[in-house]
């Protein structure tokens, strides 16, 4: 009996635990009695390895927009300022040629001679000359005008037609103008008709005077040298008609050749009339 109380080990009292002990202090001394469950902190530390909320969304979203990027092919898209298309597909079935307007082949050769050419760029353009002054530029256009009650006021060439104004006596609000044309010395005619542009108020004693506009279209292929257009006002009001045909004589534009040379370093340019 003496060994065994010998052997027995006594506990400190310092070592017992205390009813007023926080858990945090006996978790620090290890000294919890084994009866009791095991205690684990409740608010962890975040590793510092670890990215905020805001950053693991913004790489979450890189993440996806890259897959998107390599989940299709690149696309380019041309835009207007108001962001409608510029561009369209056609697709042509097999024997189904494209069409090409006229001018385009034009100048398309125009740019294949300047560049088989080694020495001058020189080439000749087809273009129509008036054959008579201009009616507004003559000093008696006022008293014809009062005369025949119709007269053609200016003509302009361009490569697609004629255009040019008519003046005519206001005599009736109902009235209609047109210009009568030829390509072949009146074997045939066609005949437009002029559409109103404005009016000219009284003024000096003279009365209201209307204008008239009119377009004569003129194809390509008809443009040859020394070929003649001509042409004549038709006036048509209270059942009347009055003619300005240029005193009997036809207004008329004949066709000319005009040379033009180009520096070479220009020749690329054609490009831009496509």
């Amino acid at each position: 009996p003496l060994a065994v109380r010998a052997s027995s080990s006594v506990t400190p009292l310092s070592s017992v635990p205390v009813k007023g002990d926080s858990q945090a202090e006996r978790l620090r001394s290890g000294t919890a009695n084994s009866c009791d469950p095991a205690l684990r902190p409740i608010i962890r530390r975040r590793a510092r390895s670890l990215p905020t909320s805001p950053e693991r969304r913004k790489q979450a979203g890189v993440q996806r927009r890259v897959a998107a990027c390599e989940g299709r092919a690149n696309r380019v898209r041309f835009a207007d300022a108001l962001g409608l298309e510029l561009t369209e597909v056609k697709v042509f079935q097999t024997g189904e040629d494209p069409s090409i307007p006229l001018h385009v082949l034009s100048r398309l050769s125009i740019n294949s001679d300047l560049w088989g050419s080694c020495l001058d760029l020189e080439f000749t353009m087809q273009y129509l000359v008036p054959d008579f002054q201009q009616p507004a530029d003559c000093m008696d256009f006022s008293a014809r005008l009062r005369e025949q009650q119709v007269c053609l006021e200016r003509v302009t060439s361009s490569d697609f037609g004629l255009s040019g104004t008519i003046q005519v006596c206001n005599i009736a609000f109902e009235k209609q103008v047109s210009v009568r044309y030829t390509f072949n010395q009146w074997k045939s005619l066609h005949e437009v008709r002029a559409h109103w542009h404005s009016s000219i108020p009284e003024k000096n004693g003279q009365d209201q005077v209307d204008v008239f506009t009119f377009f004569l279209p003129i194809p390509s292929f008809l443009l040859q040298l020394c070929s003649v257009v001509q042409f004549a006002a038709r006036y048509q009001v209270n059942g009347q008609e009055y003619w300005d045909n240029n005193g009997g004589k036809n207004y008329s534009f004949t066709c000319r050749n005009y040379p033009l040379k180009m520096p070479r370093e220009c020749e690329e340019s054609w490009i831009h009339f496509i």
